[in-house]
């Protein structure tokens, strides 16, 4: 990897780390190819159960780099289509990762730096961080990333990041749901290493099939269809091996052998 580091811990977990600090881990084609691969790969490892995504030095990442972005603005159409294709395939990649992912945020989040941390399950952020959905500064708009912002954050909020380009502070990405989780810079590592210790006491069998399941969800009406595919999907689940196994450790008063693993 040029762009990446990935460290896999014996715990289970595995650290990808975006290592372009000179530009504020900016992404390019070359770092987008990266994330992509790192996360496909990861997901089909066995051994890992829970993936951080990570930006080295001051800052998480600047989002596009603007090398990578002047080049595009002068391009001809189908080079950007195949390229916004490429970007859109890996926050997709990320989005869909069958274990659980942490970003961990310090610094600036801008651009698709905020699409990074809103394509993970969880973002736990320093309070030195600040989030700006900054495309329209540039005459562009956060089309590729816009779906990710939305979801976690409401259509009316993600509208008001893309239109202002407001620089928001920790404080205010965790009031409206940007990140889950805001503690001093000097206690990142120690609330992301809690956030991990708890998601390693779940079933990675149970934590696969709570996203394939949240994916599916929609805020609004409980239509039936919707109360059918919860039910065959827990009585389905309910049968597994995994679950037979959480239901003796839990009455036997013992960890359950995935936390031993881990």
């Amino acid at each position: 990897m040029q762009t990446l580091t990935i460290e896999c811990r014996a715990t289970g977990v595995a650290w990808v780390t975006m290592s372009r600090p000179d530009v504020f881990n900016a992404f390019d084609e070359a770092m987008i190819a990266e994330l992509d691969s790192a996360f496909s790969t990861l997901a089909g490892d066995a051994g890992v159960r829970v993936i951080v995504l990570a930006g080295s030095g001051r800052h998480f990442s600047a989002g596009a780099d603007l090398k990578w972005m002047q080049r595009a603005s002068q391009a001809d159409q189908a080079w950007n289509l195949q390229d916004a294709r490429r970007f859109a395939a890996m926050l997709a990649r990320i989005e869909a990762c069958p274990k659980p992912t942490v970003a961990r945020v310090q610094g600036a989040a801008l651009g698709g730096g905020v699409g990074l941390a809103a394509a993970c399950d969880i973002a736990v952020a320093a309070g030195n961080a600040s989030f700006s959905v900054s495309e329209a500064r540039f005459g562009i708009l956060p089309a590729v990333i816009g779906p990710y912002v939305t979801n976690a954050i409401g259509k009316r909020q993600a509208r008001r990041l893309a239109l202002t380009t407001a620089r928001i502070g920790a404080v205010e990405a965790l009031a409206i749901g940007l990140v889950q989780q805001v503690v001093p810079l000097a206690e990142l590592d120690q609330a992301i290493d809690a956030v991990l210790r708890d998601l390693l006491q779940g079933g990675p069998h149970a934590q696969r099939e709570i996203k394939q399941l949240y994916a599916q969800f929609e805020v609004g009406p409980i239509t039936p269809e919707m109360r059918e595919l919860t039910a065959t999907t827990i009585a389905r689940v309910r049968g597994t091996e995994e679950a037979r196994e959480g239901f003796a450790a839990f009455l036997g008063k013992r960890p359950a052998a995935w936390v031993n693993e881990a």
